[in-house]
């Protein structure tokens, strides 16, 4: 099925970006996960590559691509398992704030660095206390005539090591309804009173840097205000369903190359002397995965092409979302199984995947946050 009509700019720029990857950054990819972290040369690299903020229009130092080009940017990084080089988050979910409400000064002070590399972004909503309810977030955030004083702390900050620009949600403290005292300000790397906590030690994603984040007493410009006052709760809500698109598409191409790899490997390995694959119950269990994989692939695309197009595709993305997160944890439960002993080996690249996937049932939502979405437009 040929949903998304890619055409052959699309395809000369998925090869392009195929090989460099291969040539520029997998060969560091193993050291990257013995570091637990992305070296900033990586970033530099992708971005004078022309690979970083695909959408940036180009008065601001961006090609102004259409997003099939940040779905080819987010697939061949899975395929080459680069996706500690969270580049996705940072053009796709990070980078998007600041083109649709940063002012004329901010785009045109930070959206070129983003696009080049030497800026790395990242955007903190999660706190100790307030994950998936953006609205009960306790940061605070006052304003002192021409400064803000920023005050608390998040977790769980995909990019918190690297980033050199920070997104960060707070909220007035003097506003009683939740949902219209949270704003979003831009911190910069260096900014007195911000500091960076431990780098967290997770079940997977070691190269990708995730951390605590401390804002003592931090003063920024009122001019770091992003859009306007009051209005952070609707502006997340209005990019999650991009962010939450993004997860699904890179989960879709993981599950579509582990049924890849299954598939070969029954073929080649035989048990009581005849191939695996011939196995009745192992071909009923690829086919099984088979046939969800291309579900999920069939509800994505069309989903990617109702977003494109400015539809309203909420419900579709929530769906995608949790349809492909929970069949690929499911999937890789399941492949491992068919690998036996190889399948507990750390020398199968499948076992990192299994670490690496466990979270994106959690991140940007977790499936009952997904699963409650949907079922309100269904008008339940």
């Amino acid at each position: 099925m040929n949903i998304l009509n890619y055409t052959e700019d699309h395809h000369r720029f998925r090869k392009t970006l195929a090989e460099f990857l291969q040539k520029e950054l997998v060969p560091q990819r193993d050291q990257w996960e013995e570091a637990h972290i992305v070296p900033k040369e990586a970033w530099k690299k992708m971005g004078a590559a022309g690979f970083l903020g695909t959408s940036v229009p180009e008065a601001y130092g961006g090609p102004g691509l259409d997003f099939l080009y940040s779905v080819i940017v987010s697939e061949e990084l899975g395929k080459a398992d680069l996706n500690g080089l969270a580049a996705g988050l940072h053009s796709d979910i990070v980078v998007p704030y600041i083109v649709s409400f940063g002012s004329e000064e901010q785009k045109k002070k930070y959206l070129p660095g983003c696009v080049s590399g030497d800026i790395v972004t990242a955007v903190a909503m999660t706190e100790p206390g307030a994950g998936s309810d953006v609205a009960s977030i306790e940061m605070t955030a006052e304003h002192e005539g021409d400064e803000v004083v920023l005050n608390g702390s998040k977790t769980f900050i995909s990019n918190g090591i690297n980033c050199d620009l920070v997104i960060v949600a707070a909220k007035d403290p003097g506003v009683e309804d939740r949902h219209k005292a949270v704003s979003l300000y831009l911190v910069e790397d260096g900014t007195p009173g911000f500091t960076r906590g431990r780098q967290l030690e997770k079940m997977g994603g070691y190269s990708q840097d995730t951390a605590e984040l401390f804002f003592s007493n931090c003063r920024i410009p009122k001019e770091n205000l992003l859009g306007e006052k009051g209005a952070g709760f609707i502006m997340l809500m209005q990019k999650l369903q991009q962010e939450r698109l993004v997860c699904a598409f890179m989960t879709v191409i993981v599950a579509e190359l582990i049924l890849e790899e299954v598939i070969n490997y029954c073929r080649a390995t035989e048990v009581d002397g005849k191939p695996l694959g011939k196995y009745q119950q192992v071909q009923f269990t690829i086919a099984e995965m088979a046939t969800e994989t291309r579900m999920n692939r069939a509800l994505l695309d069309a989903t990617i092409k109702g977003h494109m197009e400015g539809r309203d595709v909420i419900r579709e993305t929530m769906m995608s979302k949790y349809a492909s997160s929970e069949s690929l944890n499911q999937m890789i439960d399941r492949v491992l199984d068919l690998f036996g002993d190889y399948g507990l080996l750390e020398a199968n690249f499948l076992v990192k995947v299994f670490r690496d996937v466990r979270v994106i049932t959690i991140f940007a939502g977790t499936t009952e946050v997904m699963k409650t979405i949907i079922a309100k437009s269904l008008g339940l």
